[in-house]
């Protein structure tokens, strides 16, 4: 027997009726024939694993720059843990774990380097803007594979570009995503914060953390446990969880992500960030070939956007020092 029919067969006995099944996808742009092992979100998810912007992510800041020591979340490690999240709740929920897990490894995959300081540097230099969602679509649909892109699933493409706040993912498993995103980032950026010494975890709001817990991994449980216990038909948190962790993400916003101690080196990404994109707009041709046929086509500064969000932290920092800093000379 076919193991994708099986496993497709196997959905349908086993989700609810309300998820969304790999059988009835919008299916792709370009059409392909159907793989006999995996179902379309399957092979989507082993697409986005193997792709170059994912393996980039490990060396990409989540909020804390070049961190002292290997224990700090970078930008994979973020996508892992909003995957694994991610998949507890389809799972509780008898909904579409392969596309769940689709969506949340490639939600971030056209973040730039220095996390969401680089973000707003390149938004103010480019013309039509920068959003990371939306290059994390281009990501996947025109950059990967030399310009060919993963050619994903309408449904994990929609899933992408919605994970954020002020849009609306059109299946469940999206809306799954950006919940588990939520939730990851401001547990695991406690957990940063306080291991970099600029927040006392004895400081969290009270009327938080006696709703939602002490630790990370109780916070984490209860609000996993709130949207199993009020999710039918759609994704959702329950009132009371989900008013405290709102309290929770604006503490977060108002103490950590500004604190002049772990952000002091963003003043500098402002400048770096400019130099190279300014630097490349002149110098087209010192980028890599594919970005060099790309600004023939669509603009010089749509390549150089693209060239530089897809550097790691360290690449754009190597690039800087060798283009602007004075080198060594050594006698031969």
């Amino acid at each position: 027997m076919d193991v994708r029919r099986r496993t497709e067969e196997i959905e349908h006995l086993t989700f609810a009726p309300w998820a969304t099944f790999s059988d009835a996808s919008r299916g792709r742009a370009v059409p392909e024939p159907q793989d006999p092992l995996r179902p379309v979100f399957q092979r989507d998810r082993d697409r986005v694993l193997h792709c170059k912007a994912f393996r980039r992510l490990k060396q990409k800041t989540q909020v804390f720059l070049s961190p002292e020591g290997d224990l700090y979340r970078t930008r994979l490690t973020h996508t892992l843990e909003v995957s694994q999240i991610a998949r507890t709740i389809a799972r509780g929920l008898r909904l579409n774990e392969d596309l769940t897990e689709a969506i949340s490894l490639a939600h971030d995959l056209g973040h730039t380097p220095f996390g969401h300081a680089g973000e707003k540097a390149l938004d103010a230099l480019c013309p039509d803007g920068f959003r990371h969602y939306m290059q994390s679509l281009r990501v996947v649909d025109r950059l990967e594979k030399d310009g060919e892109g993963l050619n994903l699933t309408w449904e994990v493409r929609n899933g992408i570009v919605t994970h954020t706040k002020g849009t609306w993912a059109a299946t469940p498993e999206g809306r799954i995503v950006r919940l588990a995103d939520q939730i990851a980032f401001v547990n695991h950026d406690i957990e940063d914060a306080v291991r970099a010494g600029v927040l006392d975890a004895a400081t969290l709001p009270k009327d938080c953390t006696a709703v939602l817990g002490q630790t990370k991994s109780a916070r984490i449980t209860t609000m996993i446990n709130s949207i199993l216990t009020h999710s039918e038909g759609d994704v959702r948190m329950g009132t009371e969880e989900y008013e405290a962790f709102l309290a929770l993400r604006d503490f977060m916003y108002t103490t950590v992500y500004v604190d002049k101690n772990a952000k002091r080196e963003e003043q500098k990404v402002d400048k770096l960030i400019a130099e190279l994109y300014e630097y490349y707009l002149t110098h087209v041709d010192r980028m890599s070939n594919f970005y060099v046929q790309l600004a023939y086509q669509e603009g010089r500064e749509r390549a150089v956007t693209d060239y530089i969000s897809g550097m790691s932290d360290e690449f754009a920092i190597r690039t800087f020092e060798e283009l602007f800093v004075p080198q060594k000379w050594h006698v031969l």
